[in-house]
């Protein structure tokens, strides 16, 4: 028996369009009933497609299973750029119905045609997107001497690029816009982010930045431990050492979701945001001034995605989806916070609670009691002078309890 014909075909379509498709491609739109797509994709086809052609509404993303049902027992064709499962309209697709109703039929992607284009390997080159995310997810991106694919979201991303570039210290960068990959009007343009020489130009171009920090570039890692100074912060901040500590307890996985309770100046769920791009951070902030400077330190380092969530816990806890790990940072004496925190935890979730105060301590020694887990006490000292020598200026110890929710 053969499979059953899946409800939908999508087809990727480069800047040089109808000439550019293969066969499989062309059948699909001329077999097509009603075609859906960008205005820009559309445009493309040519008589040879006979099918209805449909825009996509914006927003895209809420209209797509109503506009797929208004077309039910059709024969359905998407319109897509380049490969759509490459920053495109296929996972959103696969999402809505599923990978066995689809049958995808991908061109070359942008990011492939520019590789080809610059010399680069596709395989050591990080592909931010700007399309419809903030601009501030480049900067978790930037290291010397690393190669930088960034999708535009129109003419003007390339100047926001420069303009991030020299505001984080990387304005010595090449930057290389690469406008209508693999059609008759592609064309290349150079430069650098300090005195990027031109105007807005194509809306469909690829950004190429090879990465040169200069003086005042911030020296960032991509483990957990950043500087202090890397945060703005008015003293609750968990230190750099005890900082890496914990991150190392909570043990970030790709995908998974972080409870940032007490958030302080967010140091917690940023570096755990950095640990893997997919990873999901929620912090919970009592104070409207702090949570503000969470969403700083958020986009400065790169992770503007980390939702800030701004009132007292554990009321405030309500309704967040479950979380895969949480942090407890501050309030630990809260009434009812530990217990919230444990109740939202599924089986295999893991919890890390720090703290400075006796009154914590003994909260977070009789958990260890009654669930095991790991208890341990960080001590950390610093060099500092002692008249003309140099001695040992030893912080606040801090305690923390580190445990896995049983099945």
């Amino acid at each position: 028996m053969s499979p059953a014909r899946p409800e939908v075909t999508v087809v990727g379509i480069g800047a040089d369009g109808w000439s550019g498709l293969g066969a499989a491609g062309r059948d699909a739109l001329r077999d097509a009933e009603v075609v859906l797509g960008g205005p820009r994709q559309l445009d493309l086809l040519t008589a040879e497609c006979t099918a209805e052609r449909v825009r996509w509404p914006s927003p895209l993303r809420p209209a797509v299973p109503a506009l797929l049902a208004e077309h039910a027992g059709r024969r359905i064709a998407v319109l897509a750029s380049g490969d759509p499962m490459f920053f495109g309209i296929g996972r959103t697709l696969v999402e809505v119905l599923g990978p066995e109703a689809l049958r995808v039929l991908p061109h070359p992607s942008s990011a492939s045609y520019a590789c080809a284009r610059l010399g680069w390997a596709l395989e050591e080159t990080e592909v931010v997107s700007l399309v419809g995310r903030s601009p501030a997810r480049l900067a978790g991106a930037l290291y010397p001497g690393r190669r930088l694919l960034v999708l535009s979201a129109g003419a003007g991303t390339p100047e926001v690029v420069a303009g991030l570039l020299r505001e984080r210290g990387y304005g010595g960068s090449r930057m290389r816009v690469l406008e209508q990959l693999g059609g008759e009007r592609e064309r290349l343009l150079d430069g650098t982010a300090d005195d990027w020489p031109h105007p807005p130009g194509d809306p469909l171009n690829l950004v190429a930045v090879e990465c040169a920090a200069g003086p005042g570039a911030p020296r960032l890692s991509t483990v957990p431990g950043l500087p202090d100074d890397a945060y703005e912060h008015d003293g609750q901040l968990t230190k750099r050492h005890v900082r890496a500590a914990t991150l190392a307890a909570l043990g970030p996985r790709p995908g998974e979701l972080l409870w940032d309770v007490g958030g302080g100046s967010g140091s917690i769920a940023v570096e755990w945001l950095r640990a893997h791009r997919t990873c999901r951070a929620v912090t919970v902030e009592r104070d409207p001034v702090r949570a503000g400077r969470i969403g700083r330190n958020a986009a400065a380092l790169g992770v503007p995605g980390l939702r800030v969530v701004t009132g007292a816990a554990p009321a405030a806890l309500t309704g967040l989806p479950t979380p895969d790990a949480v942090f407890i940072g501050g309030g630990l004496t809260a009434p009812g916070l530990l217990d919230a925190c444990w109740a939202a935890l599924p089986a295999g979730g893991r919890l890390v609670a720090n703290t400075v105060t006796l009154e914590s301590e003994a909260l977070l020694a009789d958990r260890y009691r009654r669930h095991g887990g790991e208890l341990v006490r960080i001590a950390v000292a610093h060099a500092v002078p002692v008249g003309g020598f140099t001695g040992w200026r030893q912080a606040m110890p801090v305690t923390q309890w580190a445990v896995v929710k049983p099945s």
